[in-house]
């Protein structure tokens, strides 16, 4: 394949990814700075982050049926088209909950709406991760896909590094009062542009050689979902399993610690802000760092290490975040992004070799979103009970025991970095 082919690859892959993420990431930040007070505004403070929260954690619930119904079409169509479609109902989603009036306009719809946009958003993303990773693992080189499955799992990274700047920028310019009336709109509108971008990229792509092989064997099935429950449902089970700690590092760093951060330390908003723009870098280094090590060693010993070394990163919650010291929590979001990174990454092509081709886009993208139901929907929901009913301390070993799941299931599941 032509250099300028592959990298055509690499960046399809890699920019959808960063621009449904952002999306969704953008409503992650908005659940612990805003969305409670516009939409939930009679609770007191502390329920109104808890309901953001868990609108938060409703569009978890919707990823998996949006990996079986784009894994639908994605393994009997294509993936080229499936990919376009999944970026276009998350980028409306998420335009339209930057228009839907709040609570004070439309009183009882304004959280119910909210609910359905979020539902949409998760719809969307429940098929974009499992399509981005086979294109570019379908098209890599022969002992390179741990390398080329890391480009989606770098969109994440961006994404999120440009919702965070968005949100830095906003806190910078506006004050409060607006940041709340209209601010906070900004980040959701703007992403139309984005997927406008992201369309015109999909759209350009060639179907990925391996499903172009299978439709033309007429080795695809009419309904991939019910051979893959059939005959592959353990690896579907270890691998969401094996996704937990991913999921729980990242929205535990960036969603429970930033409204922890803001409300209960009183750290201003700019100020978290940079301190996760800092971690997320950490993220960024590590991932292409853990998809070289996974082609070179295999992708179970990154992974093992990675998941043992986030099981010692809970203990260190209450020491580096309850002081209030810049230095320290910056160190521990660092810390908890870049382990993300280090177990993220040969994700990319570890889920996706569990599986054979005709199933291949619903079943790696179904055990990635059951995944984040497991590890993050409502992580940080959990970590808000967790902190008003034992503090920090328990904050951490809850990170410690999703981290320890993750290391049983990848001891379970077999290496295939050289099949």
């Amino acid at each position: 394949m032509e250099k300028v082919s592959t990298t055509k690859i690499a960046f399809a892959s890699f920019i959808g990814t960063a621009i449904e993420f952002y999306d969704f990431y953008i409503y992650a930040m908005a659940s612990a700075l805003v969305i409670g007070q516009v939409f939930f505004p009679d609770s007191d403070p502390a329920v109104q982050t808890l309901n953001a929260f868990l609108t938060f954690g409703l569009a978890f619930i919707a990823r998996p049926f949006g990996a079986i119904l784009f894994g639908h079409f994605g393994d009997k169509v294509g993936r080229k088209a499936t990919l376009a479609a999944s970026l276009l109902v998350m980028g409306i989603s998420t335009l339209l909950i930057g228009l839907l009036p709040g609570y004070a306009t439309l009183g009882f719809w304004a959280p119910l709406l909210l609910c359905l946009l979020r539902f949409g958003q998760g719809i969307g993303l429940g098929g974009e991760w499992g399509g981005a990773a086979l294109l570019a693992t379908e098209h890599a080189p022969k002992g390179k896909r741990g390398w080329f499955g890391m480009f989606p799992q770098l969109g994440p990274s961006v994404g999120f590094l440009f919702a965070t700047l968005s949100f830095l920028g906003l806190s910078l310019w506006l004050t409060d009062a607006q940041f709340k009336s209209w601010g906070w709109r900004v980040p959701f509108i703007l992403s139309a542009l984005l997927v406008g971008v992201g369309l015109y990229v999909r759209f350009k792509l060639a179907e990925t050689p391996a499903f172009a092989k299978a439709l033309a064997e007429q080795s695809t099935h009419s309904m991939p979902i019910k051979p893959l429950l059939k005959t592959h449902l353990k690896p579907i089970v270890l691998g969401a399993l094996a996704m937990v700690v991913c999921y729980n590092l990242f929205y535990t760093a960036t969603v429970f610690c930033l409204s922890y951060g803001t409300t209960k330390l009183g750290i201003a908003r700019p100020d978290f802000l940079l301190m996760l723009c800092v971690a997320v870098l950490m993220m960024a280094s590590a991932t292409p760092l853990s998809a070289w090590l996974s082609d070179k060693f295999g992708r179970r010993p990154v992974l093992l290490i990675g998941s043992l070394l986030a099981i010692l990163a809970g203990f260190a919650m209450n020491t580096l975040l309850g002081d209030a010291s810049i230095i320290n929590i910056t160190l521990l979001l660092s810390l908890l992004l870049f382990l993300m990174g280090a177990t993220f990454a040969p994700m990319g092509a570890f889920l996706p070799e569990q599986f054979p081709v005709a199933v291949r886009y619903t079943g790696a993208g179904l055990a990635y979103q059951l995944g984040g139901i497991l590890g993050a929907s409502f992580a940080p929901s959990i970590s808000q009970w967790l902190t008003i009913q034992g503090g920090l301390p328990w904050v951490g070993l809850y990170v410690s025991a999703m981290a320890t799941i993750s290391f049983v299931a990848v001891w379970l599941m077999r290496e295939t970095a050289h099949s």
